[in-house]
């Protein structure tokens, strides 16, 4: 099965506990790896001050989440952050492996 490098990135409260945020890290990663993906990593990138005001949050943990996987995962990995209480917002990219990812660019 062919399968396409995606890059997710999504926020959930700064008032969770390092656990808390891994276990939801945990909980998406395995949602990908039951799907027939691989994760390349996932984890918490950093805990920020968003830009404007969220649902109440002003701050946030970022993680980030970099994976290979058939080309219907990001669709149900979608769906699941939407209905997921603790993610306020989210965004699935697929990465084209010609480019820098946008942990490469951070890096640079």
């Amino acid at each position: 099965m062919k399968t396409n490098k995606y890059e997710a990135l999504y926020i959930v409260p700064a008032s969770l506990t390092s656990d808390e945020v891994q276990a939801v890290a945990d909980n998406f990663k395995g949602v990908v790896e039951r799907n027939g993906g691989t994760v390349e990593s996932a984890g918490l990138w950093e805990k920020r001050k968003l830009a404007y005001e969220i649902d109440g949050h002003r701050e946030g943990n970022y993680i980030l989440m970099l994976f290979d996987a058939p080309g219907t995962v990001p669709a149900e990995l979608n769906r699941l952050m939407r209905i997921n209480d603790q993610v306020f917002r989210h965004t699935i990219l697929s990465v084209d492996p010609t480019k820098a990812t946008v942990t490469e660019a951070i890096e640079a």
